[in-house]
């Protein structure tokens, strides 16, 4: 077993799914996470095609199936609430517009943690506040002023990641923009939402209501146009301010639902947006999931674009003895074609989805087709590694911060 020791920047679900690939083959982990715990709740996400196999590989399909939301599928209604389509979770096999597996952010988030927490030092509450590699190794300075040395370093905080920015430069190299904004936030369920998620949509945008586990709440959905939308994704009070703005007069139960947005706790709005970048490593510092190669949350694939990349990122690590140049590019090899098919699901989802010009022509239909959507899902082979050491799936214990 390699002793190598690695830091990964982010806890949410590409880092500590990384930590559990890692701490199998043989490193000593640190994920550091500026956020003082995990952060609970968050949209809903899916697992498809070959992601699936990956969390079997990991063992833990009964955990992650356990935490499912069980949504049974999609409704979308007209403003009157009559149905219009019926989209049901065992469509396509489990992998239709409502995943056989479906599960809360938070809750996979948890489910990794969990998995990982017994042997992967987790430090809540603190991130990377400077940086310096050399051949050998890469030396960090935490916010918190502890300094140490890692032999790799990798990115996997989100499509605003603060690593790359670090490392590669600002965001607006990086991320591009869709044209669209997604917002999010739990309320009442005074819906009578029940298994079923309800979406309404008007010409470029939509509202929805989504069920939890908790029976007594649901999610609210808004998705709308915002071609050059500018605007902090910190600011939380600009952020409902535009969210109210851009769905005044919109019909169902827009209204009542926006009546609940002040009083939420955890609203999240933020732009569609994907993430491309030349190359996803810099010496011995990597980028994984949204950081790298987000594919918009039009794609539905983001979750599975992260467990992929983990098995493949610590694999090929492993396999080429921890050498950063050889196991970054061959990375990057096996995951580039999955990316770019994703990101084109992602971009024409978002193209489906735009406010009409009534001075312009009418634009064709997205060309859908089932190879692109194969090659979405499946596209890609994943090695079996079974020549790699391996200690097995993680336990669970408690760590420090």
């Amino acid at each position: 077993m390699s002793g190598t020791r690695v830091l990964v920047a982010g806890a949410s679900i590409a880092g500590p799914a990384l930590a559990h690939w890692l701490r199998r083959r043989g490193a000593e982990v640190t994920v550091v996470e500026r956020a003082p715990e995990l952060r609970p709740g968050g949209q809903a996400v899916d697992a498809r095609g070959v992601a699936r196999e990956v969390i079997r590989r990991m063992g833990l399909d009964a955990a992650v199936r356990a935490a499912r939301t069980r949504t049974e599928g999609a409704y979308t209604v007209d403003a009157n609430g009559q149905v219009l389509e019926t989209f049901r979770a065992e469509d396509d096999g489990g992998d239709g517009y409502i995943s056989e597996i479906e599960i809360l952010r938070g809750d996979l988030s948890r489910v990794l943690y969990d998995d990982t927490r017994d042997g992967v030092d987790y430090r809540f509450g603190d991130r990377i506040a400077e940086l310096a590699q050399d051949p050998d190794g890469v030396d960090v300075a935490f916010a918190s002023g502890d300094r140490r040395r890692f032999e790799l370093v990798i990115g996997a905080d989100g499509v605003h990641s603060s690593l790359r920015e670090l490392v590669f430069g600002p965001r607006e190299r990086f991320v591009r923009p869709l044209g669209h904004a997604l917002a999010f936030y739990t309320v009442p369920n005074e819906f009578g939402i029940d298994g079923w998620l309800l979406d309404f949509q008007e010409p470029g945008r939509s509202a929805g209501l989504r069920p939890l586990p908790d029976a007594g709440q649901a999610m609210a959905l808004f998705a709308f146009a915002a071609p050059g939308l500018d605007i902090d994704h910190r600011d939380l009070e600009a952020q409902r301010n535009l969210l109210r703005e851009r769905m005044s007069g919109m019909g169902w139960h827009t209204q009542r639902i926006l009546a609940h947005l002040d009083a939420a706790p955890d609203f999240y709005l933020d732009q569609v947006a994907q993430v491309h970048m030349d190359r996803w490593s810099s010496g011995r510092v990597g980028l994984l999931g949204d950081a790298a190669f987000s594919s918009s949350p039009y794609s539905g694939q983001g979750t599975g674009l992260a467990l992929v990349g983990a098995y493949l990122l610590a694999g090929e690590l492993a396999a080429a003895d921890w050498r950063p140049e050889p196991a970054f590019a061959r990375y990057e090899a096996l995951m580039r074609p999955f990316v770019a098919a994703n990101q084109e699901i992602g971009r024409l989802h978002a193209r489906s989805r735009d406010l009409p010009d009534p001075d312009a022509a009418p634009d064709p239909e997205p060309a859908w087709d089932f190879d692109l959507i194969d090659r979405a899902l499946n596209g890609i082979v994943l090695p079996d590694y079974a020549q790699l050491p391996d200690s097995g799936a993680a336990g669970r214990a408690t760590t420090g911060r």
